[in-house]
């Protein structure tokens, strides 16, 4: 259980961030639990804990799809193509990751822990300004 000035700080974040900051929390969050669900595989729970990593995976990776698609996403259109595939290839790696065994697809996993991760990193390297 957080502690509860951890929650405040938490709270009080997602109210100041930028789009941009609360993207890269979003990712930096799936990354982890992606993570912790590989690092406690076969133990209790991690089953349960691999789905819930999973589903918040796949619902991460869907909204931005959906900015990505609308009219006013200020990307040009080479590179929301590009991010649109990519997306389309973590989909595949989270199916593959729901129905067969982790320890016999763990790339499938660290794909996606490591394309959240670039993505969040990307995302925190971008100047204040840009949102």
């Amino acid at each position: 259980m957080p502690h509860p000035a951890v929650e405040a700080y938490a709270s009080v974040d997602k109210i100041t961030a930028s789009g941009r900051q609360l993207e890269a929390s979003a990712l930096f969050r799936v990354a982890r639990s992606l993570q912790v669900a590989q690092d406690h595989w076969g133990k209790d729970g991690s089953e349960a804990r691999l789905s819930d990593a999973l589903k918040l995976n796949q619902r991460l990776w869907t909204f931005f799809q959906a900015e990505l698609g609308a009219d006013d996403n200020p990307l040009p259109p080479e590179l929301k193509l590009h991010l649109l595939k990519l997306i389309e290839f973590i989909d595949k790696r989270i199916d593959v990751s729901k129905i067969v065994d982790l320890s016999l697809f763990p790339g499938s996993i660290n794909f996606c822990v490591g394309a959240a991760r670039t993505f969040r990193d990307d995302l925190a390297s971008l100047p204040r300004h840009v949102n």
